[in-house]
């Protein structure tokens, strides 16, 4: 046990040391940090005020509309207000304003945010249809509400995206990388995307900061909207570094579109697998050359345990 203790103690006394560095893993904050679960907890509760009649909170035992959305309200606005308050802090403006300003501000941000849900909902329910009728196998829209992970992820995305709007820091973020967690979906918050949004599985889908999409788009798996290079750093923010994507377009699985100045005209095609880092004008259909097969069969007169086994039996590509 003596021997445990110290070596215990010469941990925690490099440890201290460690943490005498300057480096930003060794700041200590004099302001509190934004809370990931709370966030979490209320997405929730924002997905339960617009999908009312889906998401119910099971521990409120009330039996009306109105009741039922103020407890949600108030509980969003005083944990929305409490961590943008929080955030607020690593703004310039405000990392040593008096602690009445700050709240105040934090106040009037969350209910600009609250302002916009008639919005927000406005243009989930044109994702819903969006993805009712662009996959076949959806049996229902209560399917696609309750499972879809590509419509949370849009959800979430527009809810973030008029926190970003409105200035506020980190939670934007936050919550989309919430949702990336979840879905394998990552949509960063500064991206405009217009209505009837559909995207079919989604895993491995990432849309940058400026990208711009129009209405009736529809991406599959494993896409990518995003910058040509980010060797720039810093010096990058502010400039459209990623794609424009006009109404009615279809990106295909795995397909690469790049580029700040790199526009996919409406009613484009963009076939799986395709590198675009040019302008694709509208109408377009754009496909890699399909890969040439060739097929060597064994004998047919081979046993079909000998066939697994045979080295004659292979697909080249």
């Amino acid at each position: 046990m003596h021997k445990l203790e110290e070596q215990i103690g010469e941990v925690m006394d490099a440890l201290l040391l460690d943490y005498q560095g300057r480096r930003t893993i060794d700041e200590v904050k004099t302001f509190d940090l934004p809370d990931n679960d709370v966030l979490e907890s209320v997405l929730r509760s924002l997905q339960r005020i617009i999908f009312p009649g889906y998401f119910r909170n099971k521990t409120f035992k009330v039996y009306t509309m109105r009741n039922q959305i103020a407890m949600l309200l108030e509980d969003v606005i005083y944990r929305l207000t409490k961590q943008i308050s929080i955030v607020l802090r690593y703004d310039e403006a405000y990392k040593n304003a008096a602690e009445e300003k700050v709240t105040e501000h934090a106040e009037e941000l969350t209910f600009a945010f609250l302002r916009q849900i008639p919005k927000i909902r406005d243009y989930i329910e044109t994702d819903v249809q969006a993805a009712y009728e662009g996959d076949p196998a959806a049996y229902s829209k209560t399917e696609i509400i309750y499972s879809y992970p590509g419509l949370y992820a849009i959800m979430v995305n527009r809810i973030a995206h008029e926190f970003f709007v409105l200035g506020v820091p980190m939670i934007p973020r936050i919550m989309t990388e919430i949702a990336h967690s979840k879905t394998g979906i990552d949509i960063h918050p500064g991206a405009t995307i217009g209505r009837y949004f559909f995207i079919d599985h989604g895993t491995g889908i990432v849309v940058g900061e400026t990208t711009v999409i129009g209405d009736h788009v529809k991406i599959y798996q494993g896409v990518t909207l995003g910058a040509l290079s980010t060797r720039g750093g810093q010096s990058l923010r502010g400039h459209k570094r990623h794609p424009t994507i006009e109404d009615n377009v279809t990106i295909y699985s795995g397909a690469s579109i790049l580029g700040g100045e790199t526009v996919v005209g409406r009613d484009a095609v963009i076939g799986g697998n395709a590198f675009i880092t040019k302008s694709v004008p509208a109408g377009a259909r754009v496909s890699i050359q399909n890969p040439e097969l060739h097929y060597n069969y064994p004998k047919k007169s081979q046993p079909h345990e000998e066939l697994e086994q045979d080295e004659s039996w292979f697909y080249v590509i």
